[in-house]
């Protein structure tokens, strides 16, 4: 892949996202979706499930989209995009289109890791040409940060608040990029805005592939981790640091680890800042904070060793 993301040659790109959005100070989506949008000067149509990004870009009257979007609900962005996929091959059969625009789906980790898991797994498994980008802020944001199955072990959230007799949620995140590379897709990726070259790259990447793409990428969302929100970058940095969030990618079935650190860093410098964390630094909760490192731990080598094979 002779693409090298120059941030002077791709601000030349059509910006598809305009300036004026509600998102949060520090938050990591607004980034994240012109990072991935600017790296392709080709046409784009957008399927944007319910959550902050739709919320915040798009209240009536006013949108801050420049190219054709569409609503879509939690639980169906994938089989709208199916559906403009089928539509769009359609149209070319009949010669009555001249450029195929890529689709681009953005939904939050409850709308893929959850609620849309269904459709996105039939998606996948006809191999639309689709690019899904998950905006992975670990919960359900836009409604007060419930829990979904991307919260982390331990984490303080409305619905597993931490107390005296619960500490936080209970169980291990799901594996969904594990999931989505199960399905012998073209093309899945693990990135971080912290580090634009190589979700740019990602990105192009991923609108080059023959067929569906996921990107599942890592979003700050400094309102309900209750985190400075200029340190957002910070914190997906420490995400990288520790191993918490592994920077990889899965190319017709291969895997390949893009970054390891020279030395990890323990799972505190992650945690730390991030108040939905903070009763994982009390004494009686030490054995689950080991918990969640042990599992930090197990996924990298994980990855580290599929990355070998």
């Amino acid at each position: 892949m002779n693409f090298i993301p120059n941030l002077k040659t791709v601000s030349q790109n059509p910006q598809r996202l305009a300036a004026g959005h509600r998102l949060c100070p520090g938050c990591g989506i607004g980034v994240i979706v012109k990072q991935i949008l600017t790296v392709t000067d080709q046409p784009i149509i957008t399927v944007n499930a319910t959550g902050c990004l739709e919320i915040c870009t798009s209240a009536y009257p006013q949108t801050s989209w420049q190219i054709p979007w569409i609503h879509s609900l939690f639980q169906n962005s994938a089989a709208v995009a199916s559906g403009i996929d089928a539509a769009l091959k359609a149209l070319e059969r009949k010669g009555k289109l001249k450029q195929k625009p890529k689709i681009v789906v953005f939904a939050g980790d409850g709308g893929t890791y959850d609620i849309g898991l269904q459709a996105l797994s039939g998606l996948a498994e006809r191999n639309h040409e689709v690019v899904y980008v998950c905006l992975d802020n670990e919960g359900y944001m836009n409604t007060g940060y419930q829990r979904s199955s991307a919260s982390p072990l331990g984490a303080a959230t409305t619905t597993t608040p931490a107390g005296k007799k619960i500490p936080g949620k209970q169980t291990n995140r799901k594996n969904i990029t594990a999931i989505l590379a199960a399905h012998n897709i073209p093309y899945v990726a693990q990135a971080s805005p912290h580090n634009h070259a190589d979700l740019m790259l990602k990105a192009h990447k991923a609108f080059k592939a023959k067929g569906v793409a996921f990107l599942n990428v890592f979003s700050p969302c400094p309102t309900n981790w209750k985190s400075a929100p200029a340190l957002g970058m910070e914190v997906a940095k420490a995400a990288v640091e520790t191993n918490f969030w592994p920077l990889f990618e899965v190319e017709n079935g291969k895997y390949r680890l893009d970054y390891e650190p020279k030395e990890r860093k323990p799972i505190d410098e992650f945690l730390k800042g991030q108040k939905r964390f903070k009763h994982l630094f009390k004494p009686e909760n030490a054995e689950l904070k080991n918990r969640l490192q042990a599992e930090v731990d197990t996924r990298f080598a994980e990855i580290k060793q599929l990355s070998q094979m």
